[in-house]
């Protein structure tokens, strides 16, 4: 728990617009999940699966749904305890720079790059020539910058990213270790029995608000942009091909493959380990459930699953069936048997 930071519950509960339930004096040090709260913290309930940690917990206080009881446990009622939790949790770990602004002495710096007013650039930073770094941006050590890079205002880069030359990337833009955006596109024509390399000419262009995870790799374009539009969150270990659109507001989990030219709609779900082929249309608003395998567009708001996949309800029934697949052939078997007998053929 952080000693320094320290507020009352009605503090708490008014940053919240929430309903104060018991001692408002009530002290919070920090805030945890309701198993592994100390006193002291405060923790909250946004899944009845946990509804058991209640009488468990030893959080000094609670964040609970409207109309839940508190059974004596001081608290604040509000109508979304994930977005409250995520709140408090703000006010204890508020944001703060991981460098001072300015160039470290380490950093090699190319020609005519222009530095906005507090950008951070760390240690061992490679930025070529040409390139734009937006205010109060921070590059963490160790992160290549290839020429004619533009990076908007207020973002994070995390040590060991590499941005490739042409890649552009908008306002609060946060690029998590290791992601390699605007790599070289998976493009090869069969020449004479030989694998010949297509040139990649094009760029990666990530709109403002988009968060990158770890390890992720967004390929640039073959010609064109490849584009990953405004608020979408895109998981570790993602491999996003070339020409590829993901529209706005859309979560990509762990270990998606996106093969090329696909557009991805706005608002769309892609579960862990989801795989698509290249050149078809996921719809706005659809999902697609983990290891799904997408074969063909996916329609808006359509919920699809399994390999090939197909309507996750249809899908759920599928999979339920092949558990009883032994038994049936066994009855197969016994009935073939019993025909068999029957015709005379059975020895």
């Amino acid at each position: 728990m952080g000693e320094s930071i320290r507020f009352r519950l009605a503090e708490i509960a008014a940053h919240l617009d929430g309903e104060l339930i018991g001692d408002g004096n009530q002290s919070i040090l920090g805030v945890a999940g309701i198993r592994e709260a100390q006193s002291g913290e405060i923790t909250f309930l946004g899944n009845p699966r946990y509804e058991e940690w209640l009488a468990k917990t030893r959080a000094s206080a609670i964040i609970l749904p409207r109309n839940h009881p508190f059974n004596g446990r001081p608290g604040i009622s509000v109508k979304d305890p994930y977005i409250a939790f995520q709140m408090v949790m703000e006010l204890f770990h508020p944001k703060q720079r991981h460098i001072p602004p300015g160039i470290h002495s380490s950093a090699l710096v190319g020609r005519n790059v222009c530095c906005g007013q507090h950008a951070a650039i760390g240690p061992h930073v490679i930025i070529g020539d040409r390139c734009r770094i937006g205010e109060n941006t921070t590059i963490l050590p160790g992160v290549v910058i290839a020429a004619d890079v533009s990076i908007g205002s207020d973002c994070l880069i995390y040590p060991n990213v590499v941005l490739r030359e042409g890649t552009e990337l908008g306002n609060r833009v946060l690029v998590h270790s290791g992601a390699v955006i605007g790599a070289d596109g998976f493009g090869f024509v069969n020449r004479g029995g030989e694998h010949q390399k297509i040139p990649q000419l094009g760029r990666v262009v990530i709109e403002d608000d988009v968060e990158i995870g770890a390890n992720t790799c967004i390929d640039r374009a073959t010609t064109g942009a490849t584009i990953v539009r405004r608020g979408t969150r895109i998981d570790n270990l993602v491999q996003v091909a070339h020409n590829v659109t993901i529209g706005r507001h859309s979560i990509l989990c762990a270990q998606v493959g996106i093969a090329g030219s696909t557009a991805v709609g706005d608002g769309v779900t892609l579960a862990g380990q989801v795989g698509i082929v290249g050149h078809i249309e996921i719809g706005d608003h659809a999902m697609v459930g983990a290891q799904g395998g997408v074969t063909k567009s996916v329609p808006p708001g359509a919920k699809v699953s399994g390999y090939p996949a197909t309507q996750h309800s249809l899908a759920k029934r599928m999979y339920a069936g092949m558990r009883h697949l032994p038994d049936l052939l066994k009855d197969v078997r016994e009935l073939k048997r019993r025909l068999d007998k029957l015709d005379g053929k059975e020895d």
